[in-house]
């Protein structure tokens, strides 16, 4: 039966979600988290303890959110990390509730959000694909005429029968999309997939996606890559402190939200402690240095600079490899630099990468890593903010404009502190 028309296939009104930040900085969000916070506040009470000013606060992840989603319609929600974007599609897709406000939604909701959600760890491959057509209100029937398009997809064939929780994360969101999209769900909400899987994959997913919304399904995609949002999406809205400050059509926003966040970049980046207390190193800052070694954040065409990462190792680590990548404010990559391995002692280490990548004007942004035996341990993307001027007296060089990377090189040692 055809939907009527002009009613929304989402409508989000006053919507509100609040959390409390205890000492740590994270926030309660699941069932456990709020069990436990509540019966560690019982016992301190009961130990005659009191809470202290600024032990815990109230942090509005998202405030008076008013959304209407037409059937059928592409939007694209882009902001920067904090911003809200993930908090609002776990409450469209009822992973938690919202603090004020209302949301309707007419059609059934299939998501794909952070690694780890909608699949039963303990459940194989197969049995996860017939759970999720089964909480969709999917018969066994119509789930199996799906059945093989899923498994091809996700390329997952020869472990369908292992359970999930020995997946690796790769192949657990290419079947988490795959069942994502090709299950008969009328609403479909995908979150960062393009941030995990190879290039492959994600050519794949966008291709899949494209598919989905020409064949009439609403989808509310987050991402970062503003190249596949443009693609995508019809409409778009931006967040920022857990507040839309416009919502139009996918150019407009994005250039908008590009323009501000050129506007924002400095030369020196300081990057967030983490607060894991088994976080075994982590990134301290970046820094961008021109040809004669003054920090800058705007660089002449033609000009090498320097890109430099200071971290801090906490316990004795072995072939330790520190990189940075360099991506468009875009998200089409454009190198990454690596240093060489190297055995490293608790203490505060830098490492140095010369830039000379020919690019047009453009506006560039990074990723860092740590790893260790060739296991990542620290990451960190979107971050820092370089200009490539126009200003240039020799003909206009080469710009990359595909979406794999130039080269990469082992050139840079890393130096202790």
């Amino acid at each position: 039966m055809p939907r009527a028309q002009n009613i929304p296939a989402i409508r989000i009104e006053g919507l509100s979600k609040k959390y409390f930040i205890g000492k740590t900085g994270r926030r309660r969000d699941t069932f456990r988290e709020m069990l436990m916070s509540a019966l560690s506040a019982t016992i301190r009470k009961f130990n005659g303890y009191r809470s202290g000013p600024g032990e815990e606060r109230e942090f509005w992840a998202l405030k008076g959110i008013n959304l209407e989603v037409q059937p059928g319609e592409v939007i694209g929600v882009i902001g920067r990390n904090g911003a809200g974007k993930s908090t609002l599609l776990k409450i469209v897709s009822r992973i938690t509730a919202p603090t004020t406000g209302r949301i309707e939604i007419r059609g059934r909701v299939s998501s794909l959000l952070e690694v780890g959600t909608g699949f039963h760890p303990e459940l194989t491959g197969r049995e996860n694909i017939f759970l999720n057509g089964a909480i969709l209100g999917m018969s066994r029937q119509e789930v199996r005429s799906k059945f093989d398009q899923i498994v091809a997809f996700a390329e997952v064939e020869e472990f369908l029968d292992t359970p999930v929780k020995r997946y690796s994360s790769g192949m657990y969101v290419r079947l988490a999309f795959a069942v994502a999209a090709h299950l008969e769900s009328e609403i479909l909400l995908v979150d960062e997939v393009l941030a995990v899987g190879d290039f492959e994959f994600q050519k794949r997913c966008l291709g899949k996606m494209s598919e989905v919304a020409k064949r009439g399904r609403t989808v509310l995609f987050v991402s970062h890559n503003m190249v596949a949002v443009r693609n995508l999406c019809s409409r778009a809205i931006l967040l920022q402190s857990g507040k839309i400050i416009e919502a139009g059509s996918a150019d407009s926003i994005i250039s908008r939200y590009i323009s501000e966040q050129a506007a924002k970049q400095g030369a020196v980046v300081d990057l967030p402690p983490s607060h894991d207390k088994a976080v075994i190193g982590q990134a301290i800052c970046l820094c961008f240095y021109d040809q004669a070694h003054r920090p800058t954040s705007y660089v002449r065409i033609r000009d090498s600079w320097f890109i430099s990462l200071k971290f801090e190792i906490l316990k004795p680590l072995s072939n330790v490899v520190a990189a940075v990548g360099i991506s468009t404010i875009e998200s089409v990559p454009v190198i990454t630099y690596w240093s060489r391995e190297k055995d490293l002692e608790p203490g505060t280490y830098r490492v140095e990468f010369e830039c000379n990548v020919p690019l047009r004007s453009n506006d560039l942004t990074f990723a860092v890593g740590l790893s260790r035996n060739g296991a990542t341990f620290y990451y960190e993307n979107n971050i820092g903010r370089i200009s490539i001027s126009e200003v240039a007296t020799s003909d206009q060089p080469f710009r990359s404009s595909g979406s794999t990377l130039l080269w990469s090189t082992q050139s840079s040692e890393i130096q202790r502190v």
